[in-house]
């Protein structure tokens, strides 16, 4: 079996090596290009996970539950249920649960700044929580920021890939059921989703190190992989709940597309899916990134103060 032999776009009657190599390769292209399903989801948990310790873990806790769900639906798909996983309403329907367990994840995360006032016979006191967290770039919202709870990442990567795409439909239709046996029909699932793993981890690691070039504090790293992956989800999943609720009314109308002439994958046509994976990633997600780490390198390494120029006396 050579490379020559896979064909991502529209892979026909293939087996053995080529069914394996096609799924991890899948999943590699997945992970790069829009996929309204994962991708907000990805994004966030990759630029706000893979920066820091406690992130990492909460990102490969993301990128196992995704894998997870990828090998079950992958082994139900082996065992005729495919024509269940790919249906159009239930697909909508999925948008508003995901999207509001993203809203609720964005909102955990980043948190507003709040004041307690005790009011006590001759004592009010005041305590802010922001105290607990490094200097705000200038024009941040939040007061504090809070590192994913454990079953946050967990909950979405596993809820988030039931969602059907271009990718979805091949390892369901294709890749699953060319497997010798039903022992075997969780692996080219379990194999996309390692390969979107690669990507998630490459791409945290990217941001870690442009971070670190640009001179940001371990602190000032984790607040902007946290912001950025907070707003994602918060403004994402407003977005989709909409979307799906949208979809669900007008399912002829949310369907309806435009041919990109791309021959990529969730790029071929231009329609909601599409939208919502540009608004979050990159109306939200990449627009924050790059002006909280602007903002905050600036904040921390300002540039030095020249005395003005002595006139000499005439």
């Amino acid at each position: 079996m050579t490379l020559a032999a896979v064909d991502l776009w529209a892979p026909g009657h293939i087996a053995g090596i080529a069914v394996l190599v096609t799924a991890f390769l899948l999943g590699i292209v997945h992970g790069i290009t829009p996929d309204e399903h994962t991708w907000p989801i990805t994004f966030s948990y990759a630029i706000g996970g893979y920066s820091t310790k406690k992130g990492m873990r909460a990102g490969l806790v993301f990128s196992f539950f995704f894998t997870l769900q990828r090998a079950l639906a992958s082994e139900l798909a082996y065992l005729g249920l495919a024509r269940v996983l790919t249906t159009g309403s239930v697909d909508y329907a999925l948008y508003v649960v995901v999207g509001a367990l993203m809203a609720l994840g964005g909102v955990m995360i980043v948190k507003r700044r709040r004041t307690l006032h005790l009011h006590l016979p001759g004592l009010q006191r005041y305590a802010d929580r922001s105290m607990h967290t490094a200097a705000e770039p200038s024009g941040s919202a939040p007061g504090w920021l809070d590192d994913p709870r454990p079953w946050m990442p967990a909950v979405h990567g596993f809820v988030a890939g039931w969602g059907f795409g271009a990718f979805a439909v091949i390892i369901y239709t294709v890749l699953a059921p060319a497997m010798h046996s039903a022992a075997l029909g969780w692996v080219p699932g379990a194999l996309f989703g390692l390969g979107t793993t690669v990507v998630q981890v490459l791409a945290g690691a990217l941001f870690g190190k442009v971070a670190s070039r640009r001179g940001l504090s371990q602190e000032g790293i984790r607040r902007v992989a946290l912001l950025t992956a907070g707003r994602t989800l918060k403004w994402g999943g407003f977005a989709f709940v909409v979307g799906g609720l949208f979809g669900l009314a007008f399912p002829n109308l949310a369907g309806s597309s435009i041919g990109t002439g791309l021959h990529v994958h969730n790029l071929a046509h231009f329609g909601l899916p599409l939208v919502l994976v540009l608004f979050a990633v990159l109306g939200v997600g990449i627009t924050t990134l790059v002006r909280e780490t602007r903002s905050l390198s600036a904040s921390e390494h300002p540039a030095p103060e020249h005395p003005a120029p002595e006139h000499a006396a005439l």
